[in-house]
């Protein structure tokens, strides 16, 4: 059983720092429309295309844009700190409790 365990630890891990990535990407969204960046530099091009889909979601099921502000990279943001307190923090259990 412990080669499940420190399957389900990897796992936990993989998926923490990938929703640390897509964290940054979101706060780099956040700061890129504060500033007038080069719609064709890669990097930016980068960060729209990754983080479009879920923040469109977001704004089609809430739209919350009061005076111009959008609020769902926050929303976003919160999401993703509630996935990586509480479902890697489970998988991790679990993975020590298989060991």
């Amino acid at each position: 059983m412990f080669i499940f365990g420190y399957f389900f630890m990897a796992l936990a891990r993989v998926l923490d720092y990938v929703l640390l990535f897509f964290m940054l990407i979101i706060f780099a969204r956040a700061v890129l429309s504060w500033v007038n960046p080069d719609p064709y530099n890669p990097i930016v091009r980068f960060i729209h295309s990754v983080s479009e889909p879920v923040l469109y979601r977001i704004r089609r099921t809430i739209p919350i844009a009061f005076g111009g502000i959008d609020f769902s990279p926050i929303i976003v943001f919160l999401g993703i700190v509630f996935l990586r307190e509480f479902l890697v923090n489970s998988i991790l259990e679990l993975s020590r409790a298989l060991l």
